[in-house]
């Protein structure tokens, strides 16, 4: 498991990965260089995978979300792989997820409006073969946030074993 030290770091860095390794550093109580050290060794684990900007949707025109539920027809890996191919080509998507219960997989998409998305769905159901799929639109957003909860989080590498005493660093 990783230390509180660690949570830290990334707690900060889920918030505003623009922070210096001075502030960083400054706000986790370690000097610059091992605060640095950490960092790093919580990119190589995997732990942090990238550092973005976020942008608001409405902001650059894409602000109609919409989500897709697909109930798949076939369950083949063929199936799975051309499903997977059709919507990474597609921008719109933001997130899939493949499901437990009635809904096979779940899309999360942005687009310009109501034009936009019936081309998508076009798109989608020509380029694979579904069972049925429905949309729901979403109205007001109540909350949105890319910070993951870190309290009783395992942190694991990306094979899946535990990062127990491999992400701490020096103090």
């Amino acid at each position: 498991m990783m230390d509180e030290i660690d949570r830290k770091i990334v707690g900060l860095l889920q918030t505003d990965a623009t922070l210096s390794v001075a502030q960083l550093a400054d706000r986790v109580g370690l000097s610059p260089t091992p605060c640095w050290k950490r960092v790093q060794k919580l990119e190589a684990s995997g732990v942090i995978t990238r550092r973005v900007a976020l942008v608001d949707p409405e902001k650059i025109g894409v602000g109609l979300i919409v989500y897709v539920a697909i109930e798949a027809g076939d369950h083949t890996p063929d199936w799975l792989e051309s499903f997977t191919r059709a919507i990474s080509a597609m921008p719109e998507v933001m997130e899939a997820h493949r499901m437990a219960g009635e809904v096979d997989y779940m899309l999360r998409v942005a687009v310009t409006g109501m034009a936009e998305f019936d081309a998508l769905y076009k798109r989608l159901i020509q380029a694979v073969p579904m069972r049925n799929v429905t949309s729901r639109f979403a109205m007001e957003q109540l909350k949105y946030t890319t910070a993951y909860p870190l309290h009783r989080a395992n942190f694991r590498d990306r094979a899946g074993r535990d990062l127990e005493g491999e992400v701490q660093g020096q103090g």
